[in-house]
């Protein structure tokens, strides 16, 4: 006897495959609104909880999630009331910053928890902060990127007579005349690390480190008639980094003539001051470091 075959139902087939898809795709989508609400509300009690043991709970299960979306939340509990959910957040930052992680963001990051590293009540707090950044740093810190001169600038000082309201202004003037001229004269050395922080002497691992600062002694201005000559005087020094054993002091002098207008002059500071300083580093510190490294 002939066996008989039973009728496909092909568009019965295609709508019972259509519907699971639809199922499918409507779990998933649940699933990820439930994954970012949660994410929102653990942020929310990180930053907001009343109880200490709610804002650690949450610090936790954010580190587990690793959302960057909670590094913001992260950032800002590292001023908790808490020293164990301040120490929470510093972990939480060494498992969620990463190479994919916004600059900006990671930049903000690295300088509080650098801020919490040296300034925090806690010294648990402070541990888990310099662990953090080591994590962080070692991302881009490795020998591969680092530089094979690093030059630490220190934040400079003024010492000059008068020139009190003004000290801040300069100081920056100097730093930043510093690491200019360092990459103009030889680019094989980098007054940044990468990470955006200071490296230790770990981190540093085969590049050779140096640091160098700044005084500014003398700042004087002295008018006749229509004209004016700004005169000034810095000293220098450069040692080795992170250990600052210092092994070269330097002084440079230099006078601006201009007129004697407020303006005039007081471009005419900040031409002087440059003008020793590039000096300075370009003829003395820079070569003295080369020969110091042995790199020619």
């Amino acid at each position: 006897m002939p066996s008989r075959t039973k009728p496909v139902n092909h568009a019965s087939r295609l709508a019972r495959a259509t519907s699971v898809a639809l199922v499918v795709a409507l779990l998933v989508i649940r699933a990820t609104t439930a994954w970012a609400d949660n994410v929102t509300e653990l942020a929310k009690q990180l930053e907001n909880g009343s109880d200490y043991k709610v804002r650690l709970s949450a610090a936790l299960s954010l580190s587990k999630l690793g959302d960057q979306r909670a590094v913001p939340a992260f950032i800002a509990a590292l001023d908790d009331s808490d020293k164990t959910v301040r120490g929470a957040a510093a972990v939480g930052l060494s498992k969620l910053i990463n190479a994919k992680t916004k600059e900006k963001l990671r930049k903000q990051a690295i300088d509080a928890l650098t801020r919490v590293a040296k300034s925090d009540a806690s010294t648990f707090v402070q541990k888990q902060a310099e662990k953090a950044l080591e994590t962080i740093q070692g991302l881009t810190g490795g020998a591969a990127t680092a530089p094979a001169l690093y030059v630490n600038v220190g934040e400079m000082s003024v010492k000059a007579p008068g020139a009190d309201k003004t000290a801040d202004k300069l100081k920056t003037l100097m730093k930043s005349t510093v690491e200019k001229t360092v990459k103009k004269v030889d680019k094989s050395m980098s007054t940044t690390w990468p990470g955006g922080t200071a490296p230790t002497e770990k981190q540093l691992g085969s590049t050779k480190g140096f640091f160098v600062d700044g005084t500014l002694n003398e700042l004087t201005v002295k008018t006749k008639g229509a004209s004016s000559i700004v005169s000034c005087k810095l000293s220098m020094l450069v040692a080795t980094y992170p250990r600052k054993s210092i092994f070269g002091v330097l002084e440079g002098s230099a006078s601006v003539q201009g007129s004697d207008d407020p303006k005039d002059i007081e471009f005419a500071k900040g031409d002087c001051i440059a003008a020793v300083i590039e000096d300075l580093v370009a003829k003395k510190i820079v070569p003295t470091i080369q020969t110091r490294s042995g790199t020619p």
